[in-house]
């Protein structure tokens, strides 16, 4: 991941495949930007090969957080250059209304340097609980999700009363 936070917008750029290890550090990232007041995200998902249903979860969870703060015709967070696959499961899993979905260059203000934000190092139990609310966000999202995902929370749910017990 790759950040520049500008005046009014933080530009997220997403290198890769986006799945449940990199969660934490994801939706830390998101809620410390909230935090210190933006409202308005770029996610640059043009060298984003793919997202695990956690990623998209988090994604989720913050396109509901963020339109609601918002005025329905201006989403929070702006999805930019996603593949079709990524589209595909946004769609399918009822989730694509939350973002505005762009095309094209980002044209950043001269002279901006990007960085490479720190890593929470997630324990085993911190992903677990991340992948559980990350699922949980997607049925709210959609109540055809829950069908899709009750087994997945549910095992989640258990393991995180379990700590001892591995993924």
């Amino acid at each position: 991941m790759l950040v520049l936070a500008c005046k009014n917008f933080a530009c997220v750029k997403i290198v890769g495949r986006a799945n449940f290890t990199y969660g934490p550090d994801f939706k830390t990232l998101l809620s410390e930007l909230i935090r210190k007041g933006y409202g308005h995200f770029i996610i640059d998902l043009s060298e984003c090969a793919l997202m695990d249903s956690t990623f998209l979860g988090i994604l989720a969870g913050f396109g509901l957080k963020l339109n609601q703060a918002t005025a329905p015709d201006k989403p929070g967070i702006e999805l930019q250059n996603p593949n079709s696959r990524i589209v595909d499961l946004l769609e399918n899993l009822g989730a694509l209304h939350l973002f505005k979905v762009t095309a094209g260059t980002l044209q950043l203000p001269g002279e901006v340097q990007t960085r490479t934000p720190d890593s929470v190092n997630p324990t085993r139990q911190q992903i677990t609980r991340t992948c559980l609310e990350a699922h949980q966000s997607l049925m709210d999202v959609n109540p055809d999700n829950v069908v899709r995902f009750k087994d997945v929370t549910r095992f989640l749910a258990e393991d995180l009363k379990n700590p001892e017990k591995s993924l």
